[in-house]
């Protein structure tokens, strides 16, 4: 008899969808994955370039937990730019290695466990797994066809109980594309508001809203 040596909570996470077909599809000839969000060109020189700038000058060595700061500074600049948004680059923001570790960090700062964070589905494959994984319970709220895959403000309304912690949203969504207006985002936010409730919002992909612009939550008077 074997002895498992992983965590309950562990052994429970199911296999991502999006792996079983990348498994498939290495095993077939001539395929087009259109299941990656990544770019389909080289690293641009210019980034190169920087990147060996920065090791020639020495930047190799760790830095501070936060970031750098001259980074965090400019992030700062793109939110105040982009969404009209204020933070101190000093003690508000926190640079991460990309928007997964973003939310898993934040999960596990402000989950108890037992606690329930909505997840609105569709979504990325790493959300749901995330809250189990700080000791939460993913409550998932399907966004429908019917709704243009909108999540409905009266839908997370009736996902709320007095365990309820945090919801995670995606707007521009991944995987449908789906942008929440500023009505629509206000309209959420009054019912989060209303119950307390801490946001997490994945915004990874506002600069890829080729149509209506994409609005963070954090800026809508809601």
């Amino acid at each position: 008899m074997s002895t498992s040596y992983l965590a309950k909570h562990v052994e429970e996470l199911k296999p991502s969808g999006i792996r079983k077909f990348f498994d498939l599809a290495s095993k077939m000839e001539n395929v087009i994955s259109l299941g990656v969000g990544e770019p389909d060109f080289v690293t641009p020189w210019n980034v190169i370039e920087a990147s060996y700038h920065a090791m020639e000058q020495g930047y190799t060595a760790y830095t501070a937990n936060a970031g750098l700061l001259v980074l965090r500074e400019e992030i700062s600049d793109y939110l105040s730019n982009s969404f009209s948004l204020r933070y101190n680059p000093e003690n508000q923001i926190l640079v991460t290695v990309g928007a997964s570790q973003a939310i898993d960090l934040a999960l596990r700062a402000i989950i108890d466990q037992g606690d329930e964070v909505i997840v609105v589905e569709p979504c990325f494959v790493s959300y749901s797994p995330a809250v189990s994984l700080a000791g939460g319970v993913p409550v998932t709220v399907s966004a429908t066809p019917e709704n243009e895959f909108k999540v409905m403000p009266e839908q997370v309304e009736a996902a709320i109980t007095s365990k309820t912690k945090a919801i995670v949203l995606c707007s521009p969504n991944n995987p449908t594309g789906t942008v929440l207006s500023e009505k629509e985002l206000a309209a959420i936010a009054e019912v989060v508001k209303k119950h307390d409730l801490i946001v997490l919002s994945d915004e990874i992909y506002a600069e890829l809203s080729y149509g209506e612009m994409a609005t963070s939550i954090a800026a809508v008077n809601g």
